[in-house]
């Protein structure tokens, strides 16, 4: 390829950013000489060519300053032009292939507390997802829920005990839950042991009214939870569950034992050998005594049923890290069986969480968060003065106090345990999700203020305060922290630059007047707020928060 069509194809890119003709370009582009001492560009622009501002600035010597100028200048009409796409279709992005991902997150078990990991898991797992389909990937978004097991034979044995059908259908987590702690307390009993088991074992066989018992509390618990995901702004594409490989689980034993990789223990249970040596220094158990399935078992059958299903190019698992052994004996197990794919799979872990309590004392469901964050925010919004014309103040203090646990959880690596605090999270003042929602809700009142059309044909030039140029500086490095986070799929990278931002934004809105400016600066000064403003949404959208317009 001649160096001609190298230049023609580079300046047709560049004419799309600089908003000139690309024969206006093709002459300004020049292959570099090769260069003994380093690797260089292949290709330079001469910016003193570029610049239609006054000529005599064509003269200045620092051309690095002019280039920086050149992109500052760009970058608003950018940022503008894409709306929600900016920074997603960066160039860093034009080699990284387009992929079908299966995401499992959240996955808390029917009857038991919906803890603090869960919630984690639930939040982790939605910025992942949130990231990947902004970047054009094909996501599937599952709950693996915890519906199957022995438990549930004690569950049906408590339900046919203290169960009450009209609570199971208006609060049935919190009624099942009940029951359950219920039936715990008499769980020691010889006879009701083996109640819980008949339960169980007829369950397994499919008995008619057993199982329509199972399904009601099934049923009943993913309609309360698909109505507490709405309030986190969090959705599924697919409820899968432990009941669904009950059967398949059969299969996968049947593979392993055809395979020659199932062992028989004195006990009679069967085990996995994964050591090295096959000197069982390292196994898994797969099979109970009785020849019943375990849950690996079944998250083997899970794996294998879904990559049939969905054929994706990557699976992800968001659990907390407690787990990470089990994720290794899983995907040690496959790659024995030989399913290649497993190095498509990958355990996203993450830290622990410590001291979170509400009021009431610890935390047992979802909601119970929820409301917490709800009635603090709202406390202390009460107490500023600015906070009786908002429309919904419920709804607001709700997101604005789910911003400021998504922020106090994605600041650190994930990995890292941290220490729950209320006040920290919810400070309206330093780096945290309420600071976001304010400085966003200033932004747009700005904007509602000075008429809100889309500005077209602003003057950039105009901006030449430090404090303008570091929002614009700003701006530029969206699309590398993007690239980062989609790299590790850490929420640490975007969380700093949205806060950095912020910081930015809210020292040049005291600084950069728009009322009382002359119009030409004042249009170039509303036109960098907007763009900061709509660079701060995207990003915390990305992070699952939704941007509040009043405060």
């Amino acid at each position: 390829m001649a160096a001609c069509s190298f230049r023609r194809s580079i300046a047709s890119q560049l004419s799309k950013v600089l908003d000139l003709p690309p024969e206006n370009l093709i002459k300004s582009i020049s292959a570099v000489p090769v260069s003994k001492k380093r690797r260089v560009a292949d290709f330079q622009l001469s910016i003193a060519s570029v610049r239609e501002d006054n000529s005599s600035d064509c003269l200045a010597p620092d051309l690095h300053l002019q280039a920086q100028k050149l992109a500052e200048g760009t970058v608003l009409r950018q940022v503008l032009k894409d709306g929600s796409e900016y920074g997603v279709k960066s160039e860093l992005f034009s080699t990284v292939p387009k992929q079908k991902a299966v995401i499992e997150f959240s996955s808390p078990n029917i009857a038991k507390k919906f803890h603090i990991g869960h919630l984690r898991s639930t939040i982790v797992g939605n910025f992942i997802a949130n990231l990947k389909v902004a970047l054009g990937h094909e996501v599937i978004r599952m709950n693996y829920l915890g519906d199957w097991g022995m438990q549930f034979g004690l569950l049906g044995v408590g339900f046919q005990l203290f169960g009450n059908k009209e609570k199971l259908k208006t609060s049935p987590l919190q009624h099942l839950f009940e029951v359950y702690v219920q039936i715990n307390k008499a769980a020691e009993d010889e006879n009701t042991k083996k109640l819980a088991k008949d339960f169980f074992r007829k369950l397994e066989e499919h008995d008619e009214q057993t199982l329509s018992l199972w399904k009601q509390f099934r049923d009943f618990s993913i309609d309360e939870y698909i109505r507490i995901y709405k309030r986190l702004g969090v959705h599924f594409d697919e409820y899968s569950g432990e009941s669904f490989y009950q059967e398949k689980s059969k299969e996968v034993l049947k593979m392993l034992e055809n395979k020659g990789l199932l062992q028989k223990t004195i006990k009679g249970t069967g085990i996995v050998d994964l050591s090295e040596k096959k000197d069982l220094s390292s196994f898994s158990t797969v099979m109970r005594s009785d020849g019943t399935s375990l849950y690996i078992t079944r998250d083997l059958a899970a794996a294998i049923d879904r990559m049939n299903k969905h054929n994706c190019d990557t699976m992800i698992y968001v659990t907390d890290k407690s787990q990470s052994n089990h994720f290794q004996q899983l995907f040690q197990i496959l790659k024995l069986m030989g399913y290649d794919w497993v190095e498509r799979c990958q355990h996203v872990s993450f830290g622990l969480v410590q001291g979170m309590k509400t009021r009431r004392g610890e935390v047992i469901f979802l909601e119970d968060v929820l409301n917490e964050v709800r009635s603090r925010m709202l406390e202390n919004m009460a107490s500023t003065k600015t906070t009786k014309e908002i429309e919904d103040p419920m709804e607001t203090a709700e997101k604005v106090g789910l911003a400021a646990l998504i922020i106090q959880d994605f600041q650190g690596l994930l990995s890292s345990d941290y220490q729950f605090s209320w006040d920290r999270a919810l400070q309206s003042r330093g780096d945290t999700g309420v600071f976001l929602q304010y400085t966003h809700a200033r932004l747009h009142s700005l904007e509602q203020m000075h008429g809100n059309e889309q500005l077209t044909d602003i003057n950039v030039a105009c901006l030449q305060e430090p404090d303008a140029i570091s929002v614009l500086q700003h701006l530029l490095r969206y699309d590398e922290v993007l690239y980062r986070s989609s790299q590790d799929l850490q929420p640490k990278h975007i969380v700093s630059y949205l806060l950095t931002l912020s910081h930015l934004a809210a020292v040049a809105h005291k600084t950069l007047p728009v009322k009382g400016s002359a119009p030409e600066l004042a249009q170039a000064r509303l036109c960098l707020f907007q763009a900061a403003r709509s660079v701060l949404a995207n990003g915390m959208k990305l992070l699952g928060i939704t941007p509040v317009t009043q405060m």
